[in-house]
C-alpha cells in the first residue's frame, strides 16, 4: 500500500535537512506535464519548474523538462541518472502530470502520446517511477520524491489503472503526494534553508506524506559535515500504556499540532474519530473555524462533496457568465476562487471565494439561462440567414442552370442549398465533359493536371469557347485570391494546428456540428470540405471569426454548447 503515513519512531529524530553548512553535491529531476491537449489541460502541473532555481542555489544539479513527450522524458531521466556519481550526497525528484499504474510499477504519462495506444505502448513511452525510486533509495535520509498527480481516467484500462497507485517508499526515502497545483505551491513555500518544516506544510495543504518523515525536515534536503544517523522505523505499531495511543496515532496527532491547521486536525479525526486526542482535536478545529469566516465558508463548500465533474460544471458556468477561471479542469485554484468571489460580489454575497448549495444552484440556473439566450440568438440569426439564403436561391440556383448555380454558390458557399447546388453544377459539368470533343478534353485535362493559372490561361487562349472555358475562368478566379485572404486562411490553418487536436477532440467537434444540423459529413476525426463548411456555418451563426478552421474561441464555445446546451 501507500506505506505508513508517519512512523512513530521518526518523530524522535529532530533532524533538520537543510542546505546550511558545508554544501554537498546533489542531483534533482523536475518534470512538469500539463498541456496534454487543448481540451485536456492539467492545471498547475508545469508550475513545479519554479523549484529549479532555488534547488540550483542550494547546490543541486537540476535536470528539468516541461510538457515533455516520450523522447524528452527518456532524455531527462538518462541525464539525471548519468549525473549521479560518487560525489552525489542528496537527491530530489519532482514529477507532476498524469499517472497510471499496474501491480508492479507506476508511470508518468508524456505529452502528445496517442490516446488510442494500448497498454504496452503507453508504458513504453512513459517515465517509470521504479527508475527514479532506485536512485532515491541509494541515498537514505537525503532523498525526496514529490508527486503532483492529475486524473488519468482516459488512459486507464484492463491492465492499467489511473493514478500512481499504492507506493511503498524505500528505507529513508520521503514521499509527498497530492494535486499538481498543491505540490507546486508546497515546493515554492518550503524550498530553501529558511523554509518551514516540510511535513507540517504538506499536512497543512492536505497532502499525503509517507516513508521517511522526521517532523523538522526541511526542503531541499542537505547535509552537514557529518551526516546524522538514520532512525530505524519500527516493525510494529506500539501502544503507549500511559496514554493508550499507538505510535502512529501519536505521530499523526503531533503533526496536527505542529501544523495547527484545519486540514491537520481533520486528517487526525478522519483516521481516529474516537482516538485518545479526538476531543482536543475537535475543540481546536472548532476554534479555528469560529475565528475564520473564510474557513467556515470553506467547510461549507467541503460538505457539499463536489467531485471533479461537478467542479468542472461550476467552472464552465462561471466562464459562460463572463468570469475567467483560468481553465476548466475541475481544480479550484486561485483563478477559480477569484472568479467565484467576483460572481459573489456581483450577486451581493460575501466574496469568500467558496460556494454553498444555494449559490451553486443559482449559478447553475444563471448559466443555463445564458446558454438558452445564446442558443436563441444563434437560432434567430440562423433563421434570418436562411430566409435570405432561400430568397436568393429562388432568384438564381433554383432554375438549375450553370450561371444561376455559380451565382448562388459564390454568395452562399455554405448555404442551405450549397450541397444541392454543387451536385447540380457537378452534373452539368459531367455532361459537358462527356460531350466535349476528344482534343478539347485532352487540352483541358492537361491544364487540370498542371493546375496553375498559366495552364488555365493557355487553355482559354487556345479554346476561348471550349467546353471547359467557364471552369477554367473559375479556377483562375479561385487561385487569384487577394494576398490578404491567403494570409488570413494560412493564419487560421496555423491556429488550428497549434491547438494540437487529437482524434477524439476532432470527432467531438464533428459530432456537435452534426447535432446542430450543420452537415459536417462523416464523424471520423478528418476535417474535409463538408466539415469546413459546417464550421463556417457555426462561426457565422455565432458572430465568431468565419474561417472554417477551429480556433480557441470556437473550441471553447463549441465545448460549452456541447456540455451545457442539454441542461
Amino acid at each position: 500500500m501507500l506505506g505508513r503515513q508517519i512512523a512513530g519512531a521518526a518523530l524522535g529524530a529532530l533532524l533538520v535537512f537543510s542546505a546550511s553548512g558545508a554544501r554537498a553535491a546533489g542531483d534533482a529531476l523536475i518534470v512538469g506535464n500539463g498541456e496534454y491537449s487543448v481540451l485536456d489541460r492539467l492545471r498547475g502541473a508545469n508550475r513545479v519548474l519554479a523549484a529549479a532555481g532555488p534547488l540550483e542555489d542550494a547546490g543541486y544539479d537540476v535536470v528539468q523538462r516541461v510538457e515533455a513527450d516520450a523522447e524528452g522524458m527518456r532524455e531527462a531521466l538518462a541525464a539525471f541518472l548519468d549525473g549521479i556519481d560518487a560525489d552525489t550526497d542528496r537527491v530530489a525528484v519532482i514529477l507532476s502530470g498524469r499517472f497510471v499504474h499496474h501491480d508492479a510499477d507506476a508511470y508518468l504519462l508524456p505529452v502528445g502520446a496517442d490516446e488510442d495506444a494500448g497498454p504496452g505502448a503507453t508504458v513504453t513511452g512513459a517515465l517509470p517511477l521504479s527508475a527514479v525510486m532506485g536512485a532515491l533509495a541509494a541515498h537514505p535520509g537525503r532523498a525526496i520524491l514529490l508527486l503532483g498527480e492529475g486524473d488519468a481516467e482516459d488512459a486507464a484500462g484492463p491492465l492499467l489503472r489511473a493514478g500512481a497507485g499504492p507506493l511503498a517508499p524505500a528505507q529513508g526515502v520521503s514521499v509527498v503526494r497530492g494535486a499538481p497545483a498543491e505540490i507546486a505551491a508546497l515546493a515554492q513555500e518550503v524550498i530553501g534553508a529558511e523554509g518551514p518544516a516540510l511535513v507540517a506544510a504538506a499536512f497543512g495543504r492536505g497532502l499525503t506524506v509517507s516513508g521517511y518523515a522526521p517532523r523538522d525536515m526541511t526542503f531541499p534536503v542537505g547535509t552537514e559535515a557529518t551526516p546524522p544517523a538514520m532512525p530505524q522505523e519500527p516493525d510494529a505499531d506500539v501502544r503507549d500504556e500511559a496514554t493508550g495511543a499507538t505510535s502512529t496515532e501519536r505521530a499523526t496527532w503531533e503533526f496536527a499540532q505542529a501544523a495547527d491547521t484545519e486540514a491537520g486536525y481533520e486528517r487526525y479525526l478522519s483516521s481516529y474519530p474516537d482516538g485518545v486526542y479526538a476531543t482536543e482535536a475537535r475543540a481546536r478545529l472548532g476554534a479555528l473555524r469560529d475565528d475564520d469566516p473564510e474557513a467556515q465558508a470553506e467547510a461549507t463548500e467541503a460538505a457539499l462533496g463536489l467531485g471533479r465533474d461537478a467542479r468542472r460544471d461550476i467552472q464552465r458556468d462561471l466562464t459562460l457568465l463572463g468570469f475567467d477561471t483560468r481553465g476548466v479542469d475541475g481544480i479550484f485554484g486561485p483563478g477559480t476562487r477569484g472568479a467565484v468571489a467576483d460572481w459573489q460580489r456581483e450577486e451581493g454575497f460575501e466574496a469568500t471565494g467558496f460556494l454553498d448549495a444555494a449559490q451553486v444552484g443559482r449559478l447553475d440556473g444563471q448559466a443555463a439561462r445564458r446558454q438558452a439566450d445564446l442558443e436563441e440568438e444563434a437560432r434567430e440569426r440562423r433563421a434570418a440567414q436562411e430566409a435570405r439564403d432561400r430568397a436568393y436561391w429562388e432568384e438564381t440556383g433554383a432554375a438549375g442552370d450553370e450561371a444561376g448555380l455559380r451565382a448562388y454558390l459564390e454568395r452562399h458557399p455554405d448555404g442551405v442549398f450549397a450541397e444541392e447546388a454543387q451536385e447540380d453544377l457537378d452534373a452539368i459539368l459531367a455532361e459537358r465533359r462527356a460531350a466535349a470533343a476528344e482534343r478539347d478534353r485532352a487540352d483541358w485535362e492537361r491544364a487540370r493536371a498542371e493546375d496553375t493559372v498559366a495552364a488555365y490561361r493557355a487553355y482559354l487562349e487556345a479554346r476561348p469557347e471550349g467546353a471547359f472555358a467557364s471552369e477554367a475562368r473559375a479556377a483562375i478566379a479561385a487561385r487569384e485570391v487577394p494576398s490578404e485572404e491567403r494570409q488570413a486562411l494560412a493564419q487560421a490553418e496555423a491556429q488550428e494546428a497549434s491547438l494540437n487536436l487529437n482524434g477524439t477532440a476532432r470527432r467531438l467537434a464533428e459530432d456537435r456540428l452534426r447535432a446542430l444540423g450543420l452537415k459536417p459529413g462523416e464523424v471520423d476525426g478528418t476535417f474535409d470540405d463538408s466539415t469546413r463548411r459546417a464550421i463556417r456555418r457555426y462561426q457565422d451563426a455565432r458572430s465568431l471569426r468565419v474561417t472554417g478552421y477551429l480556433d480557441q474561441a470556437t473550441v471553447v464555445r463549441l465545448l460549452a454548447d456541447s456540455l451545457l446546451g442539454s441542461r
